[in-house]
Parts: C-alpha cells; sequence; structure tokens
C-alpha cells in the first residue's frame, strides 16, 4: 500500500504508529530524530511522513524544510502536542500536508493518511502523464539546423519575449511553441491554440476576443475568448498570416495594452498572456502586399525561430525513424518494427515536401504493410502515397 516515514523522539509514538499503520497494510520506517529522518528519507520511496515537531536537536519545522528541499511533493503530516498548535499551523503555511494533535487519534490518523497517499497517486500520475505528454511533443534531432532550435528555445523559453516561428507546413512548428510554453515560467498555466487558418475571418474576433450574449445571431451566451482562456499562461496562434485584418488591429491593441473587449461589449477586460505566433507564409512579402500590418509584425517577432525543413536536415532522419516507430508500436499496441540501414538511405533519398508530418505518415504506412522489419525495397514500394 506503500511506505510510511514515522519521526518522533519518543518510543511510544513511535511503536504505537508502526503497530497500527502496519495493520493497515502499510511498510513503515522509523526514525528517533530528524538527522535520522533525513538519513532514511534520503533514500527514496517514501509515500508519507508523520513528523513531530518538538525533538530534540533538529525540530520539526527544520525537519520539514530540508525534506521539501530533497523532495516536496511527498506529504509531511506533522505531529504536534499542547502548545505547538500555533507551530503545526505555521508548518501547514511552510507546505506541511496536515497536522494531528497528540494524543493520537486512530481515525484520524488514518483518515489523514489515506487522503495523504490518494495525494502522493495522484501527483505520481500526473508525473506520468507529463512525461507522455513531453514525449508525444519531444523534438527529435541533433542536426545543427534542430540543435540551434533547441538552443534558442532554451535561452528564450523562461524569458516573457514573444516569439514569431516561421517554416513550411508540416516542419514542427507547433512543437516548438509546446516547448517554449513547456519550459517557461507559464508552464503550471494554461497553453492555448488557434489555428488561424481554420477559423473564418467572420468569426476569428470572436473566437479570439469571445463575445457578449446578443453580439450577433447565433451568440444565445456569453462566451470567453482564447485570450481569456489563456490569462496566465501562452497562447498560441498559428498560421497567423491568415488572420483579418480587422482581427489584428485587435491582437495589436491586446498586445499593446494588455486588455481585450468581447465582441459586442464595451468593457476592458485585462488578461496576462504570452503570445507565440507561428506562420508558412513570408510576413514581408505579406506587408508589402498590404494583408499583414507591420506594426503587428514587429510586436510579435521579437524572437524569430525559424524550423528548418526536413530536407535540410536529413541526418536527422535515422533518429526520427526510430522515434516514430516507437510511438506508433505504443499507440498501435503492436510489437516493435526494426528498420535496415538500406531502408534510412532510402528515406534519406527523398524529396519530403511534406516535412516531418509526411515522414510520420510514411513510416506509420511502412510499419502496417511491412510487418516486423523495413528493407530499402520497402521504401521503394510503399513511401509513395501511389502504392498502386
Amino acid at each position: 500500500m506503500g511506505k510510511v516515514l514515522v519521526i518522533d523522539d519518543e518510543r511510544a509514538i513511535r511503536s504505537t504508529l508502526k503497530d497500527i499503520l502496519s495493520l493497515e497494510g502499510f511498510d513503515v520506517e522509523l526514525a528517533e530524530n530528524g538527522a535520522a529522518g533525513i538519513e532514511q528519507f534520503e533514500k527514496g520511496g517514501i509515500d508519507v511522513v508523520f513528523l513531530d515537531i518538538k525533538m530534540p536537536g533538529m525540530d520539526g519545522i527544520e525537519v520539514l524544510e530540508r525534506l521539501q528541499a530533497i523532495s516536496p511533493e511527498v506529504p509531511v503530516v506533522m505531529i504536534s502536542g499542547h502548545g505547538t498548535i500555533d507551530t503545526a499551523v505555521e508548518a501547514i503555511k511552510k507546505g506541511a500536508y496536515d497536522f494531528i494533535a497528540k494524543p493520537l487519534d486512530l481515525n484520524r490518523i488514518l483518515i489523514t493518511l489515506r487522503n495523504a497517499t490518494d495525494k502522493t497517486s495522484l501527483v505520481q500520475e500526473t508525473k506520468k502523464l507529463r512525461s507522455k505528454v513531453n514525449k508525444t511533443y519531444e523534438i527529435v534531432g541533433e542536426s545543427a539546423p534542430i540543435r540551434r532550435v533547441k538552443d534558442i528555445i532554451e535561452k528564450v523559453a523562461p524569458t516573457e519575449a514573444r516569439v514569431m516561428i516561421t517554416g513550411a507546413n508540416g516542419t514542427g512548428k507547433e512543437l516548438v511553441a509546446r516547448w517554449l510554453h513547456e519550459k517557461s515560467n507559464r508552464a503550471a498555466g494554461p497553453y492555448v491554440e488557434v489555428n488561424c487558418a481554420a477559423i473564418p475571418s467572420e468569426l476569428i474576433e470572436s473566437e479570439l476576443f469571445g463575445h457578449e450574449k446578443g453580439a450577433f445571431t447565433s451568440a444565445i451566451k456569453q462566451r470567453k475568448g482564447k485570450f481569456e482562456q489563456a490569462d496566465g499562461g501562452t497562447l498560441f496562434l498559428d498560421e497567423i498570416g491568415d488572420m483579418s485584418l480587422s482581427a489584428q488591429a485587435k491582437v495589436l491593441r491586446a498586445l499593446q495594452e494588455n486588455r481585450i473587449s468581447r465582441v459586442g461589449g464595451d468593457k476592458d477586460i485585462p488578461v496576462n498572456v504570452r503570445v507565440v505566433a507561428a506562420t508558412n507564409k513570408n510576413l514581408t512579402e505579406e506587408i508589402a502586399k498590404g494583408s499583414f500590418r507591420e506594426d503587428l509584425y514587429h510586436r510579435l517577432s521579437v524572437i524569430l525561430i525559424h524550423v528548418p525543413s526536413l530536407a535540410e536536415r536529413k541526418e536527422d532522419i535515422p533518429l526520427l525513424a526510430e522515434h516514430f516507430i516507437d510511438t506508433i508500436s505504443t499507440e498501435y499496441g503492436m510489437a516493435r518494427a526494426s528498420i535496415t540501414a538500406d531502408a534510412i538511405a532510402e528515406l534519406q533519398k527523398l524529396g519530403w515536401t511534406g516535412n516531418v508530418r509526411e515522414f510520420r505518415n510514411v513510416i506509420e504506412r511502412l510499419m502496417i504493410l511491412c510487418g516486423k522489419e523495413i528493407k530499402a525495397e520497402d521504401v521503394e514500394m510503399y513511401a509513395s502515397p501511389n502504392i498502386g
């Protein structure tokens, strides 16, 4: 059921907790002082800690701070005697999960422990899910062009600088935007994505800024837009080169003033959003044609990141092939296929006009049609979508 560490200088308390918790199926470790408790905790595997506040030498508050520095996600339940309740409350403010007053109550101990272990399970599950998400959005490659992109992300992500991401369709611009968010100080906040090319021009303003009830015929209730939904986090405006000029003007105002107004509304709403934009168009040409605002371009392009095409980084194809074989095997629940060196060489000869997106589709097709091993002749036969 889990491992519990009891840190208390009273032998009777330690023995009582061990007896109770062992009967409930928990593995219990004991420590008679703070130093011994920290030493046990550093070995890892502890799910919950019961920690006495008043101990000789290192007191419970100091031990709490040390434990949190080592592993802040492990719940620490403070054990408090008379005269230490105020200290216990202070411990809660410093990150303790809960406190139990002496004399110890069996039901209270068990309820607190079960709630704490539930929290530990949720934290662990969240870590696993985040790890899966991060793997899904992994930027794969070690070529010089992709290393430059990764280096810029590392430098820029912790700042509040706005970023413009350029590159052809299928190169992975959305992955760069996702990593800018994941590595930023806003990672705990929302990440909201808007595909500006997929939304009709007459609806883009409502999508971005929301609308009030009755603002137009189908506005039957008030609706928050993407700027409000992304408050405290990151707003990714994909294919911004396709945004209407009227929407561009409103986005410019939002960036200048950090406030928006809903369609049909007259109230200004403050927003705290980092905007990352992407486009497959040459915005300098769009500015010259009058279809993109130059002032908005300069607002958005504090940092420019160009994502190279797959043709510019063909040395990454072996890594990408292995990555997608792993990913697709997991998604389909199928045995992992191998790929020969000759097959990799054939893949590197292709043009990849659809870039990484096209490459993934080809690997998926090869895995489905070729079975356990992908060979050069398989690539020659099946890499083209026109397979007969």
